[in-house]
């Protein structure tokens, strides 16, 4: 199987002298080099494409692969994520992980809310501002929890998030609006556990590998599961593979939310839960990351028994079997 590996690689564009923020959700070398590596050994002949900038001028030129494998997650845009699917299907190329939709809606976090809660899956009340003016409009009950609204990574929730009156709020509010130039999403606090969950495959065949408990440790000096923490998660976060019945419970609410906002192949979901235990769900990541060590999917799969290759075999046997291309012979160990 031959397939066009697509990454935004961080250093470069660090050497092109972009902001470490701005890049901050882009893939070190280590990352790519793992990726590459799982699925030559999975039997495919692995084409590094690069930047989508990259991917549009082969596919214009008429180059073509079995399957685009693509964690780009683009600089630009609300709808940034969407920009390599959108590509692959103006040339009809197929491609693995979610398509245009879901990624422009997944990575606004308010428009992800709306068409869950559509469709019955718990979560948070919130309010989108545009500016602080518009905070003397919310009419939530306080504390309050204030994040951009289409980021990832962490990217803007710190301390300062977490609010207590409307003054604060609207401190909180303007300084996200003009750091990340884009409205500041307000949810109902949920003081409770938090969990990320991993899931692999398609509509009914969907299943969660693990629900991930996420803990910042005291020492941190912040509580919140910030850009900094995660950056720095080995020495301020504990990890833990959760499975009581509040943990079932999340994994219920992640499955919901994936199929309701039709993921596809393999995504991780964010969970917490609100002070009677109950889980709500905050965010969808259809293109979750995959740094082999560092990255919540691949821990979820390694703390579920599962090594790395294994959760790549799966999200290409997932792509292979919705597109109905045959699955590569996987190569013998040396």
């Amino acid at each position: 199987m031959r397939v066009g590996f697509v990454y935004d690689a961080r250093a470069e564009y660090l050497a092109e002298g972009f902001d470490p923020l701005d890049v901050a959700e882009f893939d070190e070398q280590v990352t790519i080099d793992g990726i590459a590596a799982a699925l030559a050994r999975q039997g495919c002949e692995v084409t590094r494409v690069g930047r989508g900038r990259n991917l549009a001028r082969r596919l214009a030129a008429g180059e073509r692969w079995d399957l685009v494998f693509s964690i780009a997650e683009g600089l630009r845009g609300r709808a940034r994520e969407a920009q390599v699917p959108a590509l692959c299907e103006m040339f009809d190329q197929a491609y693995a992980f979610s398509d245009p939709l879901t990624m422009a809606v997944t990575l606004d976090k308010a428009a992800a809310k709306r068409l869950a809660r559509d469709q019955g899956v718990p979560t948070a009340p919130f309010a989108v501002l545009r500016a602080p003016a518009e905070t003397a409009a919310v009419e939530l009950p306080f504390p309050l929890f204030v994040k951009p609204l289409a980021e990832g990574t962490g990217k803007g929730c710190e301390r300062a998030s977490l609010v207590a009156d409307r003054a604060a709020l609207a401190a909180a509010a303007g300084a996200l609006i003009d750091r990340f130039a884009q409205p500041a999403l307000v949810e109902t606090y949920l003081p409770g556990r938090e969990f990320t969950v991993g899931i692999l495959g398609n509509g009914d065949a969907a299943r969660v590998i693990g629900v991930l408990e996420i803990t910042v440790r005291p020492e941190a000096g912040d509580p919140v599961y910030s850009f900094e923490n995660k950056e720095l998660s080995e020495e301020r976060v504990t990890y833990r593979l959760a499975g009581d019945a509040e943990a079932q419970a999340a994994a219920e609410v992640a499955l919901a939310a994936y199929r309701a906002l039709d993921c596809r192949d393999a995504a991780r979901v964010d969970i917490r839960s609100d002070g009677q235990g109950r889980p709500q769900f905050l965010e969808v990541n259809p293109i979750a990351g995959l740094n082999p060590v560092h990255s919540d999917l691949p821990m979820i799969a390694e703390m579920a028994g599962h090594d790395f290759d294994w959760l790549i075999g799966g999200i290409l046997g997932a792509a292979c079997d919705r597109l109905g291309l045959a699955r590569p012979a996987r190569r013998a160990a040396a």
